[in-house]
């Protein structure tokens, strides 16, 4: 690939990352089911409770991504929220991958961390990671809310309570609105919770 080439390389992935974000703009229903999940968070924090959150990969960079948002701030200072992104802890991820197996290494912690009322993220670009459909039947068995982040296919849209699913079937395009829905959920969460001083 010459220098040229990457020119129009670049400006094509540019390109289909505006026009991605452009269908979600205009995916009305979409962008309801965004506002539906900033009201339950909004619902959660007030409530004491708390946000899991987990993918694999590069979502699991996500998860980590938004969580830190929530626990420390997103546009001022404030309060930190209740929020974890789970598989952090290296020990947890290699005991019950090799204890049970990697398909449950987010439902188990979901079992010991997770209560009734708290909010379960689960960020999967196929819709289809074996551990965030198991964690998310590991939630609805204990009264936690599940909220899918996903793309346009997958297992996780007739089991999550909810999903934001991005028109798209190419991860990285995938991931880009992700983080932007999660900042979304960030701003509304913070804007409504507290006043900017």
């Amino acid at each position: 690939m010459t220098a040229a080439d990457h020119n129009a390389f670049i400006v094509q992935t540019i390109q289909q990352s505006i026009d991605l974000k452009s269908q979600l703009l205009q995916d009305h229903a979409l962008l309801e089911r965004i506002n539906t999940a900033g009201n339950r968070c909004i619902d959660t924090f007030k409530a004491g409770n708390r946000v899991l959150l987990a993918g694999n990969g590069g979502s699991a960079a996500d998860a980590q991504h938004i969580a830190a948002e929530f626990v420390c701030r997103f546009n001022f200072e404030r309060p930190g929220l209740p929020a974890m992104a789970l598989a952090t802890n290296y020990s947890v991820i290699t005991a019950a991958g090799n204890d049970y197996s990697y398909e449950n290494v987010f439902a188990r912690e979901v079992e010991a961390n997770g209560n009734e009322g708290d909010i379960f993220i689960g960020i999967t670009t196929s819709g289809n990671s074996a551990n965030i459909l198991k964690a998310i039947e590991a939630s609805q068995k204990s009264g936690i809310y599940t909220l899918g982040l996903t793309g346009a296919g997958g297992a996780i849209h007739e089991t999550a309570d909810l999903c934001l699913a991005v028109p798209s079937r190419c991860t990285p395009r995938i991931q880009e609105c992700h983080i932007l829905i999660g900042h979304i959920l960030c701003e509304i969460v913070e804007n409504t919770l507290f006043t900017r001083r």
